[in-house]
């Protein structure tokens, strides 16, 4: 009797990376706290940075794209470093419905939103493409903002 050994498939990609939880900045935002505090407190959430760029890009104002993208910028480098920490290795699925990972998924698409206002198309254009590259679209996240 003869025993196949068991090989993985290749096909398969990557495992989806799940980031930690970051319950200290969760419930502040909950907590109504002042994002900007909670930024200084917490530079490396990209969930905050993600929060500064949306509200920025809400709020408006005269330089209100260039500080969007500085904040969503921001928020997707500390994002990719969470995501090295977590195993990721530049490709495979960030998936939305995992909570943890919403804010570098925000911080993305305010990139590419920033990133469109300023005139930086061929960025915009590959954010909106790592998203898709990541299991999720700029629909989906846009439906996360709140």
């Amino acid at each position: 009797m003869s025993t196949t050994p068991v090989r993985p498939n290749l096909l398969d990609g990557p495992p989806p990376v799940r980031l930690p939880a970051e319950p200290d900045v969760v419930a502040g935002l909950a907590r109504g706290d002042e994002p900007f505090g909670l930024a200084a407190a917490h530079p490396s959430s990209s969930l905050l940075w993600a929060v500064l760029a949306e509200a920025t890009l809400r709020d408006g104002g005269e330089h209100a794209p260039v500080t969007a993208y500085a904040f969503a910028r921001t928020g997707y480098h500390r994002g990719l470093d969470a995501l090295r920490r977590a195993g990721w290795r530049g490709q495979g699925p960030i998936p939305a419905d995992h909570e943890p990972n919403q804010g570098f998924l925000r911080a993305l698409l305010a990139l590419h939103r920033a990133a469109a206002l300023i005139g930086e198309t061929d960025e915009a254009d590959r954010c909106a493409q790592f998203l898709v590259d990541s299991g999720t679209s700029v629909d989906e996240v846009a439906a996360l903002v709140v």
